[in-house]
């Protein structure tokens, strides 16, 4: 017992040294430094984005590496069905969308993370070309999952999911979950490319092979469950 308490103090000791700032490391590596979309997302990246959900400054620090425009919003009543709380209206960035959403801080900063290291990446790589405007679904709904009149609450109640129907390209191009996915070219490779390298970023992916009801749209949610299908 002796031994072991030693062993954890010896391994708590440099996370404690971290914390206090006694030990200078880079900001990326620090677990307490803010969150920069811009830095390469490494292990500490889903521990930094857990933080964000209840640190409105935090949550600023993070945006403000980000090249997103967003509005916060009033928090509703505690006593709402589905009340929202740190939520914040997205307006778009350098990809424009086809409608502003309401997104928790996560679920904002995991789409800045995804658009940047991953979106534009992947459409370079394999279309040639950039994605100017993502087509989505909507993020916000006070709603049990798929729509049942019992059961849990959607992560859509709490802004903390966002629904991705489809791309437009720089040359005017569309690509549509909906007709693409199982197109046998680039189109088709790129949606699929895209839907793995979201899983990077969000907890939670579905598409359009997980079951008939995300035939037309990735879901992307920051909850508790990591799935990627």
């Amino acid at each position: 017992m002796r031994v072991l308490l030693v062993i954890l103090l010896l391994c708590a000791l440099p996370v404690v040294a971290v914390w206090r700032g006694w030990i200078d490391v880079p900001p990326r590596w620090n677990p307490w430094a803010p969150l920069d979309v811009r830095a390469e997302p490494n292990l500490l990246t889903s521990f930094k984005l857990s933080r964000l959900e209840n640190d409105p400054s935090l949550c600023d620090q993070a945006l403000a590496s980000s090249t997103l425009r967003y509005s916060r919003q009033a928090d509703s009543p505690a006593s709402a069905r589905c009340p929202l709380s740190n939520t914040l209206r997205i307006q778009g960035g350098d990809v424009a969308l086809s409608s502003s959403f309401l997104a928790s801080c996560p679920l904002a900063v995991a789409y800045a993370l995804f658009e940047y290291h991953s979106l534009q990446p992947t459409a370079e790589a394999v279309l040639g070309q950039r994605v100017t405007r993502i087509d989505h679904l909507g993020s916000f709904a006070c709603r049990n999952m798929y729509n049942r009149s019992e059961g849990r609450l959607s992560q859509h109640a709490s802004a903390n999911a966002l629904d991705i129907a489809g791309f437009r390209l720089a040359n005017g191009q569309r690509i549509d979950l909906l007709k693409d996915w199982n197109d046998p070219g680039e189109k088709g490779r790129f949606l699929k490319a895209v839907q793995q390298a979201a899983c990077k970023h969000f907890n939670t992916v579905l598409g359009p092979e997980y079951n008939a009801a995300h035939r037309n749209h990735f879901h992307l949610d920051m909850g508790l469950w990591r799935v990627c299908r």
